[in-house]
């Protein structure tokens, strides 16, 4: 492929095929439960992705129905920056960001910084291979299945971060100071 320094290797805008896939998907997670703090009102989140100042403003929940047009955005905001891929991601491990921010009181339109969200396996594979055996990069990484990010927020300590994070108990936590950013996921419970 040839480019330029005028084109991007990552398209910045969702590619129709992008686009309806993220609503294919929001559609059938209509069957799958909110959160019971989600039954009324909306579920907003505001991400800014840290590596290609990519940001995402979006509404996924109403009512307690899912937004599909909302969820495409996050999906392709969350995508894999590295190689413009994107998943459906889980929409409990959006809700617990939500639910992050309000335990921080976070106002809804002030964005969470993302370090990394989905991760395809071969970015997957090279971040552990780039880290040695003590990279911190899983070979079963949540990243992968559409169920994590790593974030900061700017104006909150990673401390109260993590500690905000822990005590929703809803998934797992990981915390590291050294590379500023504390790890939330919607996988089993657990913390490091």
């Amino acid at each position: 492929m040839n480019t330029t320094m005028d084109q991007p290797l990552v398209s910045e805008t969702p590619t129709r095929r992008q686009v309806v896939a993220g609503v294919a998907a929001g559609a059938a997670l209509f069957a799958l439960p909110l959160p019971a703090f989600a039954a009324t009102g909306e579920l907003r989140l505001a991400i800014r992705n840290v590596h290609n100042n990519d940001s995402v403003d979006a509404v996924f929940a109403r009512n307690g129905r899912f937004v599909p047009a909302g969820l495409a955005e996050l999906n392709h905001g969350l995508r894999d920056w590295r190689t413009g891929q994107a998943t459906a991601m889980d929409p409990r491990l959006l809700a617990l960001l939500v639910a992050l921010r309000k335990r921080l009181d976070v106002p809804g339109g002030q964005k969470i910084d993302l370090i990394s969200g989905y991760r395809t396996p071969r970015t997957n594979a090279m971040l552990q291979h780039a880290g040695g055996e003590h990279s911190g990069v899983a070979s079963q990484s949540q990243h992968m299945l559409g169920k994590a990010t790593d974030i900061m927020i700017p104006g909150v300590s990673l401390e109260r971060l993590r500690g905000a994070a822990l005590s929703l108990g809803g998934g797992g936590v990981g915390y590291y100071p050294r590379d500023g950013f504390v790890h939330v996921d919607s996988g089993p419970v657990r913390h490091w």
